[in-house]
């Protein structure tokens, strides 16, 4: 999935909260600050930045140039080194080897289907180091079938208003994301009509368990709540440590 008009209003209002909680999560299963690092999917960021703040070598892969240039203007504002890089998840062929890849913000969800998940998979496994790890969360089936169907919401502020509504699909643990944005052009003082629609779709946990393996990660450990709990029947977001 490509952010266009999304990009800048999806970092302004995402909750500062969740990158420290990424951090956390995978500071406290990464703790050799020497790790030469991939932020797959790296969107505005601002998890990269704070990596690099806490010591770590950290460079940010996304296929979104709006978010790529988020990322370094976050960068620069932090007066931190992140190097960036554009291209799809599903072809990692120019990149180094790694000791950690990670990816969150649910970005895995916006593949389209099993196969896509597994090739990107195995990109990264390839791009590991042996003993790499790779740190990543994905929206549970229970976000997709029970949380978000109906799920609304809508922001306005002087510039912009922004509608965002969720509907279930056909396809088993899926889900569209209607975005409808009114843009103020301050010349003409008129507003212009936007939408984007985006795409998620999760699977069931031994799916992803069993491509990892398929791929050929060793070990895979599996928890919620930023890897506080473990996985109930509930749980919304899940959270992956695969070893290569």
């Amino acid at each position: 999935m490509i952010y266009q008009t999304f990009a800048k209003l999806y970092d302004d209002l995402m909750d500062p909260a969740m990158y420290d909680q990424w951090l956390d999560f995978v500071s406290e299963r990464q703790p050799d600050k020497n790790a030469n690092w991939l932020d797959l999917a790296c969107g505005s960021g601002r998890l990269a930045v704070k990596l690099i703040q806490d010591g770590y070598q950290v460079s940010g892969f996304d296929l979104s140039d709006e978010m790529l240039a988020l990322a370094d203007e976050h960068a620069h504002e932090a007066d931190v080194e992140l190097p960036l890089v554009q291209g799809d998840m599903l072809n990692l062929s120019e990149l180094d080897q790694y000791d950690v890849v990670s990816c969150f913000a649910d970005s895995l969800c916006y593949l389209p289907d099993e196969s896509s998940l597994k090739q990107c998979f195995g990109q990264v496994f390839e791009h590991l180091n042996d003993k790499g790890k790779f740190l990543f969360d994905v929206i549970s089936p229970y976000q997709t079938d029970e949380v978000y169907p109906g799920y609304m919401y809508n922001y306005v502020d002087d510039q912009q208003a922004f509608l965002w509504t969720t509907y279930q699909t056909e396809e088993p643990h899926s889900v569209e994301h209607d975005l409808t944005f009114f843009v103020k052009n301050s010349k003409e003082n008129q507003y212009t009509k936007i939408n984007e629609l985006h795409h998620e779709r999760t699977y069931d946990l031994d799916t992803y368990i069993d491509l990892l393996k398929s791929v050929g990660f060793q070990t895979v450990s599996c928890s919620s709540n930023f890897g506080k709990s473990k996985i109930d029947e509930k749980s919304t977001r899940w959270f992956f440590e695969c070893v290569k």
